[in-house]
């Protein structure tokens, strides 16, 4: 019997792919130093998968500074790029690569979408050891990020595919309702913060064991 295959897989990268977060955790702790603002991880939590211009103007009125949110932005790149170019790792999640890898070999097109900007999102890429993407999408190119349905809408059309018929993965409530407005099937794994769950979510303890074939029978009508 011929299995139904997802038209696309279409990834969150930020404790999806890769765990970044506490890199972007130590990023903000070192800005409010540098700052003489508080931080609590609460805030940290509450950043997790937002449009970057989001984080950017939190982090400005979190701490009462003149800057303009994407010069934020720039400032916590410049902190978080450097301390992963530092890393003799990249801390990749647990299944990524073996499901990026046989999703490849399926023949099924991957992309990238994230709200990290290319600055941050292409050296991540560059540094994948096997696997590949068709796509990346970062926040930097879209017009509005996540929660927004435009990034996962970007993603499907980069990739030819309906929204309807691709597997999003997601970390983060913020990115699951971005992927599930735009119409995807969104396989939620938690990692730094807890989910919810959605119409469209369906959670998944670990992307370890994960196969296209898996992916297409979760695959929601």
């Amino acid at each position: 019997m011929d299995h139904r295959l997802p038209a696309a897989v279409l990834w969150d990268m930020d404790g999806t792919l890769v765990d970044t977060e506490p890199f972007w955790f130590q990023g903000e702790y070192a800005l409010a130093e540098e700052h003489g603002g508080e931080w609590t991880h609460e805030d940290a939590l509450n950043l997790v998968g937002n449009d970057m211009l989001v984080t950017g103007a939190y982090l400005r009125d979190r701490w009462g500074l003149e800057f303009t949110p994407t010069e934020m932005v720039d400032k916590l790149h410049d902190k978080v790029v450097a301390s992963i170019a530092a890393s003799d790792d990249v801390p990749w999640r647990p299944g990524a690569l073996d499901l990026l890898e046989s999703l490849n070999e399926a023949g099924i097109p991957c992309a990238l979408v994230t709200m990290s900007w290319d600055v941050m999102a292409l050296p991540i890429v560059a540094r994948l050891p096997r696997g590949r993407f068709d796509a990346v999408i970062t926040g930097d190119k879209v017009v509005r990020g996540k929660p927004h349905p435009d990034p996962y809408l970007e993603g499907a059309a980069a990739l030819g595919a309906r929204p309807a018929d691709c597997i999003a993965i997601e970390d983060s409530n913020t990115g699951a309702t971005s992927a599930e407005t735009a119409g995807c099937t969104v396989i939620t794994v938690e990692n730094h913060v807890a989910l919810a769950p959605g119409r469209r979510r369906i959670a998944q303890p670990t992307l370890v064991g994960l196969t296209p074939t898996r992916l297409g029978e979760l695959l929601l009508d």
